[in-house]
């Protein structure tokens, strides 16, 4: 007997399920701050939204079918074939779609093609003044920024039934 693969959710369905739970994320946070079980400052929670929306819209994981059409490619708008190389590097549900290397690797992309332009405009215009990021960047910057982006990643493997140890049961099915 052979077991069908159970569909995955739209694009459109993995947007509504994580700005869903953003919401019942942010009205959770509101609760426990005003109960005086956590302490969220404005800096951090902003943070966490800014990360979230950007890994649920700009950097899903089905940036490795971007050769096609793709929600998160359309979202970058005139910039959505930057991300065609990355669909050809990644098999769709390979690494891409892992609990760990798979956000990593759109983060590495982006700080490529970043680094790119930043070497384009120095050679360009070596005048020219580049924003920096500020120094040093805290835990209490980047802990926030990590969590919100990782979670927006992970409900989208969750919704498509992916299990933290994606890559692994294939690695030792082949062992």
């Amino acid at each position: 007997m052979r077991h069908s693969r159970p569909s995955v959710p739209s694009g459109r369905v993995h947007n509504i399920i994580n700005m869903t739970t953003f919401a019942v994320l942010g009205v959770g946070a509101i609760w426990a701050s005003r109960q005086g079980m956590i302490s969220v400052t404005q800096v951090q929670a902003s943070h966490f939204a800014l990360a979230y929306l950007a890994g649920t819209f700009l950097l899903s994981p089905d940036l490795d079918l971007s050769e096609g059409r793709v929600n998160s490619k359309r979202n970058w708008g005139i910039l959505g074939p930057l991300w065609v190389p990355y669909g050809m590097m990644f098999s769709h549900r390979g690494l891409s779609h892992s609990w760990l290397l798979g956000p990593l690797t759109r983060l590495v992309y982006l700080a490529i093609l970043g680094a790119i332009v930043i070497g384009v405009l120095r050679t360009v215009w070596p005048e020219m003044a580049l924003p920096a990021f500020p120094e040093p960047l805290e835990w209490k910057v980047l802990l926030p920024a990590t969590l919100g982006y990782f979670l927006s990643q992970w409900l989208h493997l969750i919704a498509d039934g992916i299990r933290p140890d994606h890559g692994l049961r294939r690695t030792r099915r082949r062992n």
